[in-house]
């Protein structure tokens, strides 16, 4: 893991956050987007722990980088701000995931964990914000969602993306769709690569681009959460 951050102090104090945990190790800091490249080049970190707001190259510039250089790894990027531009842009650069840097200890250690095995995070109450605030839905009726660039998904495959898009795992979609969780994990495959997407945190934005779903607002409404 590589840790990622133009302040010194969040530097150091990630990584003593982080060695004790027996399942992470730390195999370097880098103090802007630039030099996280060449020390991701260097390292070969499986997970790189990307601050957004940096001099020089900034954490989305570097992501995007990394997703062209070293696909293979992967980046979670932290925001100090509960939502921005950046950290949408970082998404759709190729990020598997954001946290707020007030995230607690144990759950960016399982965040970490999370992205390590392919999956993509957001925390609860950032998802909600990132959909209503950064993407945009036609405020008319939406065409069909084989009319805006799905790939030509199939039926089962749209309601399978609609699903995502809503928050629930492969274990709920497979209960809801009465499906197994292989079955799940084939359809899921199939749409990403239909869609273009790297991963779930992206599909979930392809579907609130394409109409496929809408954000919902009010009291008790969400639109997902927790690990996507």
């Amino acid at each position: 893991m590589l840790i990622v951050d133009d302040q010194p102090l969040v530097r150091r104090g990630l990584s003593l956050i982080l060695s004790p945990d027996p399942t992470l190790a730390v195999v370097g800091e880098a103090e802007d987007g630039e030099r996280a490249v060449a020390a991701a080049l260097r390292l070969h970190p499986d997970v790189v722990v990307m601050d957004i707001r940096m001099p020089v190259l900034d954490g989305v510039g570097a992501t995007e980088e990394l997703a062209r250089v070293l696909p293979g790894c992967r980046v979670l990027a932290l925001s100090t701000f509960d939502m921005d531009e950046y950290v949408v842009a970082a998404l759709r650069a190729g990020a598997h995931g954001f946290l707020p840097k007030d995230v607690s200890p144990e759950d960016l250690g399982a965040a970490i964990r999370t992205v390590h095995a392919g999956e993509a995070v957001v925390a609860p109450r950032l998802l909600t914000r990132l959909i209503s605030a950064y993407v945009r839905t036609p405020a008319a009726a939406s065409p069909p969602p084989a009319a805006v660039g799905t790939g030509e998904l199939t039926p089962r495959e749209v309601e399978v993306w609609r699903l995502i898009a809503t928050g629930l795992d492969n274990t709920a979609i497979s209960l809801a769709l009465d499906i197994s969780v292989s079955t799940v994990k084939n359809y899921i495959t199939s749409i990403f690569g239909k869609l273009e997407v790297r991963d779930r945190a992206q599909a979930v934005i392809a579907a609130y681009e394409s109409g496929l779903v809408t954000a919902r607002t009010g009291n008790g409404d969400r639109a997902g959460g927790g690990v996507l």
